[in-house]
């Protein structure tokens, strides 16, 4: 028997629309008579909005339904009956992640560990920094690196160019690793819920360029990190992953820096795998994640 782990070639479907009866059996019914066996499915309702959410696995060996076809029947089966919205993924398709950083390198270093010990399936083509600091770490990758040095007066055009570089490079995602620049608004809306990044969990307790020695004269006994999708909004966007550590009055200020780090690239790759894995459904800014 095949295990579930090493099954590579399957289908995932995410559906999210209001609840009703007879959701699943629809859902479920459609793959069962087209020949898919499910091999997994998490289902979720939100009772405050009376909204229904479903992350659905299934081999596509033996499947009989064309996948360049599946869209279209399942709107007309299941779709438009119950206003479902959904997205469909191949299980064995590689995302395309830019990363995009400053001068800090630890979360870089964590994603590309994983990246290159091959933990994650994915392709990360080119990262992109308003520093040079960090191009030698890219060059060691062999990943392309790209400068682009950025002020007031040339914001928007830099982005612009950012933009057309990640088109050319077929990116689906970005993922912030640091990265010491606000995007503008603009930006953001090229990528919808398809921009991570992380940032230290006391946002907006301990905002500014100093957080962890904010915290450290506030005598905290709790750090954590936060990663979430980017929205206009800054740091408000629907958070992915969060977790936390202690701290004491032992510690220094490089303590809680170093733990904060630590902390920091954990969260985010624990955001990313669970983004690649497409098990993130968005809704009203908040996010349903699968296991």
């Amino acid at each position: 028997m095949t295990n579930k782990s090493q099954r590579t070639h399957s289908a995932i479907l995410m559906i999210a629309c209001p609840d009703q009866t007879g959701l699943i059996a629809a859902v479920t019914h459609f793959i069962r008579e087209n020949g898919g066996n499910i091999i997994h499915l998490e289902q979720y309702v939100d009772g405050e909005s009376s909204h229904f959410f479903m992350r659905l696995e299934w081999d596509l060996q033996g499947f009989n339904l064309p996948m360049d076809q599946f869209e279209k029947c399942f709107q007309e089966s299941i779709a438009a009956q119950f206003d479902m919205s959904y997205q469909l993924y191949a299980s064995d398709e590689r995302p395309r992640l830019a990363i995009f950083v400053s001068k800090y390198s630890h979360c870089l270093f964590d994603i590309l560990s994983r990246y290159q010990a091959g933990e994650w399936q994915v392709d990360i083509p080119l990262i992109i920094s308003n520093h040079p600091d960090l191009e030698v770490v890219a060059k060691n990758v062999g990943i392309d690196f790209y400068l682009f040095k950025i002020n007031k007066e040339n914001k928007r055009e830099q982005e612009e160019k950012q933009l057309r570089l990640l088109k050319s490079h077929k990116i689906d995602s970005i993922v912030l690793a640091r990265y010491m620049q606000i995007l503008s608004d603009d930006f953001v809306r090229h990528y919808p819920q398809q921009i991570i990044n992380i940032h230290h969990s006391f946002l907006p307790a301990f905002s500014g360029a100093k957080p962890y020695n904010a915290a450290y004269d506030r005598g905290v006994k709790i750090i954590g990190a936060t990663s979430h999708y980017v929205t206009a909004e800054l740091d408000a966007g629907p958070i992915i992953e969060q977790d936390v550590v202690r701290v004491s009055h032992t510690d220094t200020v490089e303590d809680f820096i170093r733990k904060g780090r630590d902390l920091e690239k954990v969260v985010l790759s624990r955001a990313i795998w669970h983004h690649m894995k497409r098990k993130i459904l968005v809704f009203k800014n908040r996010t349903i994640v699968f296991v």
